[in-house]
């Protein structure tokens, strides 16, 4: 059987708490646990690990080691945000790197350029796809606000002109898109603004699928980009999936 949620609180906040003390940058290094502890309370839930961070972190009181130092009762008591100064500058004490510099040209991508190059001459596919971001989406954890999803339609399939012409679709139609590993179909917005040849289709949406329990978000599902792209495909230096620039097939529906 699976473990009560809050187990898996305890577990959590007993190690952030034991790393905290453990820290010689921390305001709290060197507290007594119990101490500490009692100062946080025992209720589980978010504000207890808020109030841990907090005032562990580096403006924290340490409980009671740092007397104007921050707690979660003083920005409560504070609505409106504390000043703690200008910033102040940390590089280049925090950088790792045996010289303290930057290195804005590691070798792994210096000796990759060639290869850069010859992908050059590669066939240029006819439409690639590339993702987006909206201001009111980030990614998907807003879609379930309905202030947030209201009015126009934002999962669409942004297409130039040209091409919405050539596959014969007006803006607001349904496009197909199709990829080697998978289908989707979202409405037209026909746009100047993306280059012909581009289309763009935001990630992030996709609520339709079962199992979604975002009551606000699945009335307005869209559609999940990740469909169409390849997991064999990853960029050689940083094994980041490929997420842009996809060979795509469209039609008009």
């Amino acid at each position: 059987a699976a473990a009560p949620v809050e187990t898996f609180d305890d577990f959590l906040f007993g190690r952030l708490l034991g790393a905290a003390l453990a820290n010689p940058v921390s305001p709290a290094f060197g507290c007594d646990p119990q101490a500490a502890m009692d100062a946080l309370g025992s209720d589980h839930g978010p504000d207890r690990l808020i109030d841990l961070l907090v005032r562990t972190g580096p403006y924290g009181d340490g409980f009671g080691a740092v007397p104007d130092g921050l707690s979660l009762d003083l920005l409560r008591e504070n609505p409106h945000g504390i000043d703690l100064g200008p910033l102040e500058p940390r590089i280049p004490e925090i950088l790792s790197t045996e010289d303290g510099a930057l290195d804005v040209a590691p070798a792994q991508i210096v000796d990759d350029l060639p290869n850069l190059a010859a992908s050059l001459d590669d066939p240029v596919p006819g439409v690639v796809l590339v993702g987006r971001r909206h201001l009111r989406s980030n990614n998907s954890w807003m879609h379930n606000v309905e202030v947030l999803v209201k009015g126009r339609e934002r999962c669409t399939l942004q297409i130039h002109p040209d091409d919405a012409g050539r596959i014969g679709v007006a803006d607001g139609e349904t496009i197909r898109v199709t990829s080697i590993t998978g289908s989707v179909e979202a409405p037209a917005e026909v746009t100047d603004a993306i280059r012909p040849g581009v289309v763009s289709l935001p990630h992030g949406w996709g609520h339709g699928v079962a199992g979604t329990n975002l009551s606000v978000a699945s009335t307005r599902p869209g559609v999940n980009s990740n469909v169409l792209t390849d997991p064999g495909e990853i960029d050689p230096l940083s094994g980041n999936a490929v997420l842009n620039g996809i060979p795509v097939e469209l039609a008009a529906v």
